[in-house]
């Protein structure tokens, strides 16, 4: 089985750990000890968050300022419109910043929000 893992810089394990715990992501340990905390989105999807010093020594280079640029985008995919909804309205509850209402194209709908370090997500929906 393949497994992703999703790696960001955050400026504080804690309160980031919070706020993706609001929206439903678990973690074996209740608060980090480290510099990096690993997340569980799916039984093939984690998300490790890595303060930013430790996020610089993995790649190198100086962490980007998520207020002026994007490194990525990260779209995960939800059950129906309604979870994409619900997904997106606890993130904002939890301190991110929506990005505005639902968008449908087609047989996909999709809404996105930043989380508190400015990474911008996407939850989506497929119908068949």
């Amino acid at each position: 089985m393949t497994m992703t893992f999703i790696n960001l810089p955050v400026r504080d394990l804690s309160t980031a750990a919070e706020f993706y715990r609001a929206l439903g992501f678990t973690a074996d340990q209740t608060e980090p000890t480290g510099d990096s905390l690993a997340l569980t989105i799916s039984d093939s999807t984690r998300l490790m968050l890595h303060v930013r010093s430790a996020f610089e020594a993995y790649t190198g280079v100086a962490t980007p300022d998520t207020a002026t640029s994007r490194e990525v985008i990260v779209g995960l995919s939800a059950q129906s419109r309604e979870q994409v909804d619900e997904l997106v309205d606890r993130a904002a509850v939890a301190g991110g910043e929506s990005l505005g209402p639902g968008m449908a194209n087609g047989p996909m709908y999709m809404r996105g929000f930043r989380d508190l370090d400015g990474h911008q997500w996407s939850f989506l929906h497929l119908s068949s």
